[in-house]
């Protein structure tokens, strides 16, 4: 039976570590946390998680919170005109909302991770609360067949050096604020639909309005994205929860009226629903060397860590732990080699440079065929239904979004579709 020690139980981690465990690994989990200190601590993402990432949870059958969670069928994008906001609340020049061919969910990760850990205890893993450091891993490279590294923060992602080619952006390029909150009302154009608003304020930021279920139940989490040094890059420094909460607030009546307007009675859904920060994205080596000369493969946003502005985190968390476990399992009873932890990486990174190049591109001022695009899928529904799978498969986007030419011929051949 090999022995395998899986450090960090996010997302990743997790899924990794319960795959394995299901296949009888002998799976060791580090966390720095017990299952209740996650539980009731704060809030860790925003982790909106479309088709495919759900379906390799499902084929795990870690899917525990499916008929709890909303089912989110929709995906809407709305653009403030630019500079609308300077005489008073801003106005909406672009709005539309695509249908997701396979709905998406939000599961507040201290529901999920504190009952995953709690799983995979009870099936007889190996869990140690302890925060790893880089000498606990030159120990337990000798004792393991394969360590994975899960853990996206802290002194061990500096194992694994920055890959300058595939990492365009040294600092950060958002500054981030999250609020769980109860008390939402739905958009009065599609009240019937669970839908993540995508609200784009040019020059200042974005606000993401998603569906979702918390520790207290079902929940909407409005989240930030502020260009620094931008009007909405000033949560740095904000301990309180109901400052962070009236701040948010306060930018909506301002920017996207349209959302304040459901806004006008909702509460934080706990003291610890509300999250800020930044960081920048950044692709790194997926092997980290041990002073001791072991080597360990770094798994999801250890090695990928893209800014949340596409929703991707967690999609990709989920897509980086199917394409490891399958790797794991083909590889036998071979060794864990250094060969075989780059084609491990190479495998994920196959699909994770769509997510990288996309979500790289959405930091940017959009060009113009890009916002063409965008207006034209209030015309069409067909666009609009295409933007928003893109959300579930990046590598769509290849084919319609980047190249201005391959952009103007989708959009003639849908309008022609329409016309016919």
């Amino acid at each position: 039976m090999r022995k395998i020690l899986v450090v960090g139980a996010g997302q990743s981690g997790l899924q990794i570590a319960l795959g394995l465990q299901s296949q009888g690994y002998e799976v060791t989990l580090m966390s720095n946390r017990t299952a209740d200190e996650i539980r009731t601590g704060r809030v860790m993402s925003t982790q909106c998680m479309f088709h495919t990432a759900l379906q390799h949870e499902r084929d795990l059958q870690l899917n525990f919170w499916e008929s709890q969670a909303p089912k989110i069928e929709g995906l809407g994008v709305s653009v403030a005109a630019p500079g609308s906001w300077a005489e008073g609340p801003a106005a909406r020049a672009i709005d539309w909302l695509g249908r997701l061919d396979g709905y998406a969910q939000s599961i507040d990760q201290r529901v999920k991770m504190a009952g995953w850990m709690e799983t995979f205890a009870q099936r007889g893993g190996q869990l140690v609360i302890h925060g790893a450091a880089v000498g606990d891993l030159d120990y337990f490279s000798r004792t393991y067949d394969l360590v994975l590294v899960a853990a996206g923060k802290g002194e061990l992602v500096q194992m694994f050096a920055r890959d300058p080619e595939r990492s365009p952006y040294s600092e950060p390029q958002r500054a981030l604020a999250v609020s769980y909150v109860h008390g939402l009302g739905p958009r009065p154009e599609h009240p019937d639909t669970e839908g993540v608003r995508c609200n784009l304020v040019p020059g200042v930021g974005e606000l993401f309005v998603m569906p979702c279920l918390t520790t207290s139940g079902r929940a909407d989490i409005l989240f930030w994205e502020g260009i620094p040094g931008g009007p909405l890059d000033v949560f740095n420094g904000v301990k309180d929860p109901a400052e962070h909460l009236s701040l948010t607030l306060e930018l909506m009546e301002r920017y996207v009226p349209w959302e304040y307007a459901r806004a006008t009675k909702v509460e934080l859904t706990d003291a610890g629903g509300t999250l800020a920060g930044r960081y920048a994205p950044t692709v790194r080596n997926p092997i980290g060397r041990l002073p001791g000369g072991g080597l360990v493969l770094g798994v999801a946003d250890v090695v990928v860590a893209n800014d949340p502005i596409t929703g991707q985190g967690s999609n990709s968390a989920s897509k980086c732990a199917a394409a490891y476990l399958s790797s794991i399992v083909e590889r036998g009873d071979k060794p864990f080699d250094e060969e075989w932890m780059r084609a491990t990486f190479d495998r994920y990174w196959a699909t994770a440079q769509h997510v990288t190049k996309w979500t790289n591109a959405m930091l940017a001022p959009p060009p113009e065929h890009i916002l063409n695009l965008i207006g034209a899928a209030g015309e069409l529904q067909p666009v609009a239904d295409r933007f928003a799978n893109g959300f579930n498969d990046p590598a769509d986007f290849e084919n319609f979004f980047y190249d201005p030419e391959k952009t103007q011929a989708y959009l003639v051949e849908v309008s022609g579709a329409g016309a016919a």
